[in-house]
């Protein structure tokens, strides 16, 4: 009796919009990671993986072995190597009972022909050409749907200009497709670090890293003689045979300066970001060069990872949880898997990502579905880039416990803003309250930088919402949307109708390309409530608690981290993706100082670390100078005089 009176008081309460105080979930509490045992002297610095049709996993390794794990959802798997010897293997497929893999100079067919569990024969389906340069990378292969296959071939750096995207040899900063019998098609061209590959209902996708001419990682969608933005691979467009590729490398320099000056001592001078200059996007080489093909989806770099690898998509059926059909991306600098859905408009494809679980041991590299159609195998290695994580390797499984999280399900563009679609009933009047919703957006500089800045930034007034009667589903109406740029969807908030839980994750980032056609809103159709002057006050008071000079705990400034996505690469008191806090306390800035390197890092002054930070400009000013000065509260006392 007592509980039912307790469940009637909670149910009117919710019902008069009073909210608790209760901990939402997180993403730990829907997605489990496991991580199986792995023998003594066993290094799964994994390049390459898939699950066989037996049920079995196979491993391919960046030091060149393929392991076949039997048993591999197991307490006590059982691992026997099949293959040994090969060249820092990237990827790795099953078909027709051989395994197919790509090493640094070739694609290699693996054949099991005395059936022992061992390859007898290492065939070589197509060779390609290498120079000495480490970073000359190759991922893959996909199987295309006529059973060919498509790699990947990443370009080298400078030697001096050791920021510049090189392609040495031919088939360098391209992604080519070879048949089974070894006849190779260039396919195309402008990839820098494209170690993710996938396939989606037949079509190719790959995702790319922020660097230079890269403003930050994003998802492309693959089409024969694209090119997505790196002029690197450009080189060879005249005279790769079959080349579909009609741009060169001397009509994107025509558009946008390359750079490639020197100081008064012949030395090369790093190309660095211009504040308040004119500039170019890769919207705008599209315009003059149509080949020219935008990512589909942008996934914003040190928010949505740093080093995107792996593309999967989930055909699990809703065995994995409410995401069927979407795509799970990994990122090996953040150690983290992103959540993508796709639509497409008008003939081209586009989207929102979001961030879905974190917290791998190591930099997540490699995907596969286990045979027990509902779980994850990650595969993960850091050598050589570095990544969140307190290993260097190994193998973990991301298992769904089977209760639904609540989560943005998809995020669509409508003809005046966007619908999205919740995993769960909405509590109606949190998500009728226009100051739930917050909408920015921006691009990036195309630019022969290393990475760019957001830039564009404007702010997008939310104009009215409707929710459907299942409350499933809300359409936001939002002003000044702009084509080829990505919006930033804030809904903190939006709650559950029956836990008045927060969003699992709030943060949307949709990539319009296109608007649809179809009716817009009538302002009689929605809500137009707010409860902004409220939120506002509220905004003032956190201010004031920053400027009163009181120095932040971690558990007040952990939120404000984790929001800003700052855990994702910085650690209290270990080196992780970017250097421990306790380290930039050593260093003695001022809170300022420490907001300025915030919105404009200085890689130069950590020269020991090979991923640079990203600048942060959507931080908050206020939330930035409450982490700095918790920053600064490490810095070690100085010992008192004696």
């Amino acid at each position: 009796m007592k509980k039912q009176v307790i469940c009637t008081i909670t149910s009117l309460l919710l019902s008069l919009g009073v909210s608790f105080a209760q901990e939402s979930p997180s993403e730990e509490d829907f997605y489990k990671i496991v991580t199986p045992p792995v023998p003594e002297g066993i290094l799964l610095e994994v390049g390459g993986m898939t699950t066989l049709p037996d049920g079995r996993l196979a491993i391919g390794t960046r030091r060149g072995d393929v392991w076949l794990l039997e048993n591999p959802t197991g307490s006590k798997p059982y691992y026997k190597k099949f293959a040994s010897g090969l060249h820092e293997i990237l990827g790795l497929v099953y078909q027709n009972g051989a395994m197919v893999c790509a090493q640094r100079g070739e694609l290699t067919k693996l054949i099991d022909k005395d059936h022992d569990g061992k390859a007898d024969v290492y065939e070589t389906i197509y060779a390609w050409p290498l120079s000495s340069h480490y970073h000359e990378y190759s991922f893959g292969p996909k199987i295309a749907p006529d059973g060919s296959y498509f790699v990947s071939g990443n370009v080298a750096f400078g030697d001096e200009e050791w920021w510049a995207g090189e392609s040495r040899r031919p088939l360098r900063g391209w992604i080519f497709k070879i048949t089974p019998d070894g006849q190779m098609e260039p396919w195309a061209t402008g990839v820098r670090s494209p170690c993710g590959l996938g396939m989606v209902d037949g079509e190719l996708f790959y995702d790319d890293n922020q660097g230079d001419w890269m403003g930050s990682g994003g998802i492309w969608h693959v089409k024969k003689g694209a090119f997505m933005g790196h002029p690197a691979g450009l080189k060879w467009a005249n005279s790769l045979t079959n080349s579909p590729i009609k741009i060169t490398q001397e009509e994107v320099y025509a558009m946008v300066d390359p750079r490639k000056t020197r100081d008064k001592n012949g030395n090369a001078i790093k190309p660095e970001n211009v504040q308040n200059e004119k500039f170019l996007t890769l919207a705008d080489m599209k315009k003059k060069y149509p080949e020219t093909q935008l990512p589909a989806v942008w996934l914003p770099h040190g928010i949505l990872g740093v080093s995107n690898a792996e593309i999967l998509a989930d055909q699990t059926g809703g065995k994995f949880g409410p995401f069927s059909n979407q795509l799970f991306v990994g990122d090996q600098g953040q150690s983290k898997v992103m959540r993508v859905f796709l639509e497409k408009v008008k003939g081209e494809y586009q989207g929102a990502a979001f961030d879905f679980r974190s917290g791998f041991q190591s930099g997540v590299l490699r995907m596969a579905w286990a045979n027990d159609g509902g779980s994850l195998y990650i595969g993960e290695t850091n050598r050589g880039w570095g990544s969140s994580g307190d290993a260097n390797q190994g193998l973990q499984r991301l298992v769904w416990n089977g209760k639904t999280p609540f989560e943005m399900r998809a995020v669509r563009a409508m003809p005046d803003g966007f619908e999205v679609e919740f995993t769960l009933p909405v509590d109606k009047k949190s998500a009728e309250n226009l100051a739930s919703y917050a909408v920015r957006s921006f691009t990036y500089k195309y630019h022969p930088v290393y990475g760019s800045p957001t830039v564009n930034e404007a702010k997008c007034a939310i104009k009215g919402v409707k929710v459907s009667e299942d409350g499933l589903k809300a359409r936001i109406v939002v002003d000044n949307l702009r084509e080829h740029y990505i919006h930033e969807l804030k809904l903190d908030g939006v709650r559950a109708s029956t836990s008045y839980w927060s969003l699992v994750h709030p943060t949307a980032f949709y990539t319009l390309h296109n608007l649809p056609d179809g009716e817009k809103l009538k302002v009689a159709e929605m809500s137009t409530k707010s409860s902004a002057t409220t939120t506002a006050a509220k905004t003032t008071d956190k201010k004031a608690a920053v400027a009163s000079g009181k120095t932040p705990t971690f558990e007040e400034v952990k939120p404000l981290l984790a929001k800003n996505t700052c855990l994702a690469c910085h650690a209290v008191d270990k080196r992780q993706v970017g250097p421990a806090y306790t380290e930039v306390a050593k260093r003695k800035y001022s809170n300022e100082k420490i907001v300025e390197l915030i919105y404009n890092p200085k890689p130069q002054n950590w020269p020991d670390y090979a991923t640079p930070m990203a600048p942060m400009p959507q931080v908050p000013r206020d939330e930035a100078l409450k982490i700095a000065a918790w920053i600064n509260s490490l810095a070690p006392k100085s010992a008192p005089k004696p």
